[in-house]
């Protein structure tokens, strides 16, 4: 069975390939705000031409699709943009580049019309410099030439700083199919990241969890990053490293000789390059936790719970937006769906209402004076003092057992806590 994976890994290329990277990633910035100009330019004149009476095919017509704006690109860049032939540079960004662009049109225009899942999306914007750099090639036209050279075309073959045979063999075999690859500068470093249509069954079977593996509930916070409690009666706490916090100090000398710098200037330029270092390893730190947990997690256990928090609410509280952000609580949630999914653990995950810290999990009696400054608290039912998280792993482990036995031993990839609406009435 096939699935859509990503592959990354970090370039090494020389001066001369810089500078050619950085022009295909300024070529991608002023295609994508063409495009933009083109749509917003037409429109006006659509909506104008409305107002006057005009309707049917009279109306100025709107490039929203990728073939349409890529046509008034090459109907164009001869004239306007001629430093795009002078340069020799590829002609599969510029496609890309008005790929993505409709593709923002188009969510843009779902959503406005109720047709799209998720938060509302806003029409795009102008993309600037300090957006960041990259560009993208569509199918196979950038990849793997051996184990530590890639294929890029308009800029040449790059050396790497991985080994790539992981998927050199696969590519060889027949097993993976590359679907486009993206170039990225962060930090003054260079990556490619290749998607991937790739034949996982030897992989997900040969790190298959075992059958008899033990199901767990996990409690995420910010003290102790998670708490997991197993059905076989074991605990377990996981300590984040913090990366953001502990960057504190090193960011904020970085920032103040960046404030003192002159505009424009060459120790400007050096300052601001220590501070996107800074940053590109507080990523990298934050993402090899995260990566490292979830992988361990798929592996070792047979049925996962876990809560779905309101991150985007969580992060408007000015005194823990900092610590959310760090703790990075929607990466690993979504990490642990497609790890799960590859090694045949389940993930249920509960409803946003369900009361895991305010539950008792001796006689199901609901406090509903607990606050989040509270560790520890006694339930008056049975005498019985809980710690805050580990009360809630249990009880997230418990609500998904039960969620489980009740549907003839099927984990659902999703589900909310049995009963919750009855005992919050029989509660209130």
């Amino acid at each position: 069975m096939s699935h859509k994976q990503g592959y990354r890994v970090e370039l090494a290329p020389d001066a001369e390939q810089v500078v050619v990277m950085g022009r295909h990633c300024g070529l991608s910035r002023v295609v994508e705000n063409f495009c933009l100009e083109v749509v917003q330019k037409r429109w006006a004149q659509r909506k104008a031409e409305e107002s006057y009476g005009i309707s049917g095919d009279e109306l100025t017509e709107v490039p929203w699709t990728a073939p349409a704006l890529e046509k008034l690109w090459r109907a164009t860049h001869q004239q306007r943009y001629p430093w795009f032939n002078e340069n020799k540079m590829s002609s599969r960004v510029p496609k890309e580049a008005c790929r993505m662009r409709a593709a923002g049109f188009a969510n843009y225009l779902k959503s406005k019309k109720g047709q799209r899942k998720g938060a509302r999306v806003g029409f795009p914007g102008w993309r600037k410099r300090k957006h960041g750099s990259r560009f993208r090639y569509d199918g196979d036209r950038a990849g793997p030439v051996d184990a530590r050279t890639v294929r890029l075309p308009g800029v040449g073959r790059v050396a790497t700083r991985e080994d790539m045979i992981w998927l050199t063999a696969r590519l060889a075999c027949g097993a993976a199919r590359i679907l486009g690859a993206t170039i990225r500068e962060q930090g003054g470093r260079w990556w490619i990241a290749i998607q991937l249509e790739v034949d996982r069954d030897e992989i997900n079977t040969r790190r298959r969890v075992p059958e008899r593996a033990p199901k767990c509930g996990i409690d995420l916070g910010l003290s102790t990053f998670a708490v997991i409690a197993n059905d076989d009666g074991t605990s377990e706490e996981i300590h984040a490293p913090k990366p953001l916090k502990a960057a504190q100090r090193g960011l904020a000398r970085a920032n103040r000789k960046l404030a003192r710098c002159a505009p424009d200037s060459m120790n400007r330029g050096k300052a601001r390059a220590r501070v996107a270092r800074l940053h590109l390893r507080v990523v990298h730190r934050r993402r090899d936790f995260l990566h490292k947990t979830t992988t361990r997690l798929a592996r070792t256990k047979s049925a996962i719970a876990v809560e779905t928090l309101n991150v985007k609410g969580m992060i408007r509280n000015r005194r823990l937006a900092c610590a959310v952000s760090d703790a990075g609580f929607s990466e690993f949630v979504r990490q642990l769906g497609y790890k799960a999914d590859w090694y045949g653990a389940g993930l249920w995950k509960a409803d946003r209402w369900f009361p895991s810290s305010k539950t008792c999990g001796a006689c199901d009696r609901i406090n509903h004076g607990l606050v989040l400054a509270d560790r520890t608290w006694f339930c008056p039912g049975c005498d019985v003092v809980h710690d805050r998280d580990c009360n809630a792993a249990g009880n997230l482990l418990n609500a998904m057992l039960a969620d489980l036995g009740s549907s003839g031993d099927r984990l659902p990839l999703a589900g909310k806590f049995p009963g919750e609406k009855k005992r919050l009435a029989e509660t209130t």
